[in-house]
Order: structure tokens, then sequence, then C-alpha cells
């Protein structure tokens, strides 16, 4: 299977361990990412009406060798499935998605008219995230997290794509396994307030998006050096999809 995400830094997190785990658990799949940080759909429209040749093109999760534009991404190969996604701080914002998304939809289908286009539910900030877009959310991670799933549920619905939960896997780890409380400790899924952890935070998209591509359940093995019980109460999450 071949991916290709039109995104930003929360596409980044998403395939930094997704192409591993695939094979972990017995599929083959190449991971590409497009990838300018902080990069919105609005963004991304206008570069494809440019043409503009700005992002860094990581490969399975790898750092970027060189430079690309969309279309020259779309024309490189026959891609199984394409992903697009707001950018977090709009990502609850309804009013900000259209006409970019339908657009470069249209963009995707006639360049790629067999590739299956999913729409990536992002996650909500931790609770004392410092990031300048919080404030959208009333410095909520409950109401960002709300208006994400409300946002992301409905243009899957209304544009007839389909839906990659990491949102919602992230929510329901931190409310069932990760608590986490900046004044009194426990294991954060974010590493900065916003972007997903190296390992635990990393490791929940990448299985999420696994089992939403191949409906299949993850399996529970040894991953790098991460803690197998916390990858198994992982597993068990995305498992439930």
């Amino acid at each position: 299977m071949n991916i290709l995400s039109i995104g930003n830094s929360f596409s980044q997190d998403a395939h930094k361990w997704l192409s591993k785990l695939a094979k972990l658990n017995g599929f083959n799949i190449e991971t590409a990412n497009l990838y300018i940080g902080s990069c919105s759909l609005e963004t991304h429209f206008k570069n494809v009406e440019e043409n503009n040749p700005f992002y860094d093109f990581e490969i399975n999760g790898n750092p970027a060798e060189r430079k690309i534009s969309i279309a020259e991404a779309l024309s490189l190969k026959k891609w199984d499935v394409i992903t697009l996604q707001q950018v977090s701080g709009l990502s609850g914002i309804y009013e900000s998605y259209e006409p970019y998304l339908s657009a470069l939809i249209s963009v995707i289908k006639k360049a790629q008219p067999d590739a299956e286009i999913y729409f990536h539910q992002t996650w909500a900030y931790d609770t004392s995230s410092t990031h300048k877009h919080f404030v959208n959310y009333e410095n909520s991670q409950i109401k960002m997290y709300e208006a994400i799933k409300s946002s992301s549920e409905q243009v899957v619905n209304t544009l007839g794509i389909k839906l990659i939960p990491t949102g919602t896997v992230i929510q329901t780890l931190r409310e069932t396994v990760f608590e986490f409380d900046f004044n009194k400790g426990g294991i954060s899924l974010c590493r900065d307030g916003f972007h997903l952890s190296l390992d635990y935070g990393r490791f929940a998209a990448a299985a999420t998006w696994l089992h939403t591509l191949t409906n299949k359940s993850i399996k529970n093995e040894a991953f790098e050096n991460f803690d197998i019980g916390l990858l198994e109460k992982i597993v068990n999450v995305v498992n439930k999809l």
C-alpha cells in the first residue's frame, strides 16, 4: 500500500512509526508525507494553484532529502491512499475547511482517480498547552476535542470521504490510560503541549492509521524499547474502533 499525506507536522507525527508497525503486522506500507510546518488547507490549495515546490518530501518517517510540489508528488506513482488534514489550530473550526478541502479533493481525484481519500482527524492540545491557537477553544482540551470531532465527522459525511480518527484515540487514551496533569505529573501523549510524544503518542497514531486503513486488529508485540504493558493498552483502544 502506498500512502501520500498532504499535511504538516501532525501527519509527520502519524507517519513516524507507521511503515515499521505495518511490517511488524505483516503489511507492506510505504508512506510519503508532504511537510510544511503549520500548513493549513488554504495554504495547501494556494500551493497547488501556484505549483509551489515548498514541501519537504518525507519517506517512511525519515527526514526529507528534497523539496517537492503537490503536483509532482501526485505524479510520482500510483497512490492507494491520500490523506488531507487541517492545521491544528483550525481543526475544530468547520468554516475554515471550505472551499479549500473540496478543491483539493477535486485535484486529487483528477490526478489519482483510483486513490482512496481519507481525512486525518487530529487531536486536542494538552490541558497546559501554551499554543497560541488554544484560545480558539477557550484553552480547554475537551472543548477543542469536541470541536475537532464534530468538524471532522461533518466534513467526511458531507464530502463522502473516509476518516482516520486519531484525535478520538488520543482523547480516549488520555481519559483511560495516560492521565496527565502539568502540576501532578503522569505520562503526557504530547511532547510540547501539542505535537505527539515521540514514543506512545506517535505509536498510538500509527496504530490508528494502520487499523483504519487495513481494517485489521493490531498485534501487541515488542516495539522499539517501549513498555509492552502500555502498548497493550494502546492497541486495545485502537482495536475497538
